[in-house]
């Protein structure tokens, strides 16, 4: 018997895109910018007024500069700055606004949000959950198996695997290898020197996967693109970085996160307007949330 979908919220995402986006005309008692967050809670409200998800979790990240990737590879991530005080505040206020909608938010020190994320899909479809990933992020799009989705709510319809094969070109398990191949400039993992998007979309169009490509050594010159005469000797060259990258790529998903409770508790509606006074939203918020814990009415 299929249970009720499992909606995994990749948290990080949505709050970035609400503290470039929305002016900065919401502060807290402390003199704090509260944008970010008032933009993630509106989600969230919206969220849950539409889709009344019964199992729900938020995934944060809080592993940057300490994620065992920089294990295998230092300069991971190396390109991002970490957050000052004041959006900080913004991510842990995002943080207890998420557990006072009823939501469980799971955080690491050792894993990103995706093997969160990853984690607990691979847990929910065992259990008997659609899963549906809540996210803007591609990268995700690797985790999607059976009847799973992806959805960027706000923005655009949710896609299934056969979604992401005729947008990306690609199967969803054979995205980290693409991103292997070719790289990835925003979390600062270098690809193939000379192997762009469309030579490693033909490359696993016609091999599968990147064993198969490595273990074809002068057959990748079949591939009908431009310069694949010169593949094997490119790839050859770039062997050690494409060892090291595709130990980056993948999802893990067997992240160390302990028993964690999906099913979503009701609003604590006498936190939430406590916290809504502090973070200066008014009381428009509190409305919303009472008609949410009293759906039959």
């Amino acid at each position: 018997m299929m249970l009720a979908p499992l909606y995994l919220v990749d948290a990080s995402i949505y709050i970035f895109r609400h503290y470039f986006v929305l002016p900065e005309r919401w502060h807290s008692e402390e003199g704090y910018p509260t944008q970010a967050v008032y933009g993630f809670l509106s989600f969230l409200l919206s969220l849950l007024e539409q889709q009344q998800p019964q199992f729900i979790v938020a995934a944060f990240d809080e592993s940057l500069g300490s994620c065992f990737r920089n294990d295998i590879y230092p300069a991971y991530k190396a390109n991002r700055a970490l957050p000052d005080e004041a959006l900080a505040f913004q991510l842990n206020a995002c943080a207890e606004v998420t557990k006072l909608f009823g939501i469980t938010g799971l955080a690491s020190n050792s894993h990103e949000a995706d093997d969160i994320i990853g984690t607990l899909a691979r847990r929910g479809r065992t259990a008997g959950h659609q899963v549906i990933v809540v996210s803007r992020d591609k990268d995700l799009a690797q985790l999607l198996r059976h009847e799973d989705l992806i959805w960027d709510f706000g923005g655009g319809d949710a896609r299934d695997r056969e979604g992401v094969r005729q947008e990306m070109g690609i199967w969803p398990e054979q995205l980290a290898d693409y991103l292997a191949l070719v790289g990835d400039p925003v979390d600062n993992i270098p690809g193939v020197p000379g192997v762009g998007a469309k030579t490693a979309l033909a490359l696993l169009a016609h091999f599968g996967n990147l064993d198969a490509i490595l273990a074809a050594g002068e057959k990748v010159a079949e591939i009908p693109v431009r310069g694949a005469a010169k593949l094997s000797a490119k790839i050859t060259a770039g062997r050690e970085q494409l060892d090291i990258a595709r130990r980056l790529t993948p999802i893990d998903e067997n992240a160390p996160i302990g028993e964690a409770q999906s099913e979503r508790k009701p609003i604590m509606l006498d936190g939430l307007a406590d916290f809504c006074q502090r973070m200066g939203f008014g009381k428009a918020p509190l409305g919303r949330a009472i008609k949410l814990n009293q759906p039959d009415t």
